[in-house]
């Protein structure tokens, strides 16, 4: 396979019916290492919208045992995307997530806001540190298949194309960003998370690494300091630098897609234990454990 072969097989494939398999292409071969930290760069995006960083913060889940609830996250999304909605494990996955957010008082706008930080920030990363720019047909898949994720989640009123998603998720910023002691307690926590993954040594710039990429009006409402213009370009450029080696690199084999590897379960895990009912009810994760499919 050569390096746009890939990209062919998805332009012959029809984004609103196919759209979850363009997804799982891009996420699982294409470009996973872009999509995985663009989607964790979108949850900092959420801390900082006080309602939700609020609600973060009380549930404990962030602070007390942030590495289980990002593998929850990260493992409920991906049984939903890597199957589709429609197959037996993603909705699984996706009453389960219902089941989670049935407990907490969330708002539509708040649930719209997180679907569109889904949606544009995994584009708008891509466009600037991808190896290449997405298709507008690959980003009309990513925008059905988040459409179809809120319609399995009961929203009402999503965003009918990618640039209403846009719309929404620039003026929600701009009308609710605001600082929140709780979502800084939630942001630290998850800069902590994200530096323990790195060896000792090299956790200080491994905490940092995330802040050089964030927007100034982010960090502002986090309530972190704005690094100075020269860390900041040069972490730009190390990912544009990467971006060109991995363009000259051969592409992904289909037989090697990228999965989740969670720590939190070693020997598997449960769909239905994923998530903080589960750590409520004191099961380890690891009683009557399955393997992803």
């Amino acid at each position: 396979m050569k390096r746009f072969d890939r990209l062919e097989h998805i332009l012959s494939l029809d984004p609103d019916d196919d759209c979850e398999t363009i997804y799982r292409l891009l996420a699982e071969l294409e470009f996973p290492w872009d999509i995985t930290r663009a989607l964790e760069l979108a949850l900092f995006r959420t801390y900082a919208v006080p309602s939700i960083g609020r609600l973060l913060d009380r549930t404990g889940q962030f602070t007390g045992c942030p590495q289980r609830r990002y593998d929850d996250t990260v493992l409920v999304l991906y049984e939903i995307f890597h199957g589709g909605a429609g197959s037996e494990r993603g909705a699984a996955a996706l009453a389960q997530l219902n089941t989670i957010h049935g407990a907490y008082r969330i708002s539509n706008d708040d649930y719209l806001y997180t679907l569109a930080t889904f949606v544009v920030v995994p584009v708008r990363w891509l466009a600037e540190f991808g190896w290449r720019e997405l298709h507008p047909r690959e980003v009309r898949a990513m925008t059905n298949t988040m459409r179809r994720l809120g319609d399995g989640m009961g929203l009402h009123d999503i965003p009918a194309d990618y640039a209403e998603f846009e719309r929404l998720l620039d003026d929600y910023e701009r009308d609710r960003f605001g600082f929140d002691p709780g979502g800084r307690r939630v942001a630290d926590a998850t800069l902590d998370l994200l530096a323990s993954w790195y060896p000792r040594p090299l956790a200080p710039l491994a905490r940092r690494v995330p802040q050089l990429l964030m927007d100034p009006h982010l960090l502002e409402a986090l309530g972190l300091p704005v690094p100075a213009p020269r860390p900041r370009a040069l972490a730009r450029a190390a990912l544009r630098l990467r971006a060109g080696l991995v363009r000259l690199g051969p592409p992904r084999s289909a037989q090697r897609p990228v999965r989740p590897e969670p720590p939190s379960y070693p020997d598997g895990y449960r769909i239905d234990e994923l998530g903080p009912s589960a750590v409520r009810r004191g099961r380890s994760g690891r009683e009557h454990a399955v393997t992803p499919a």
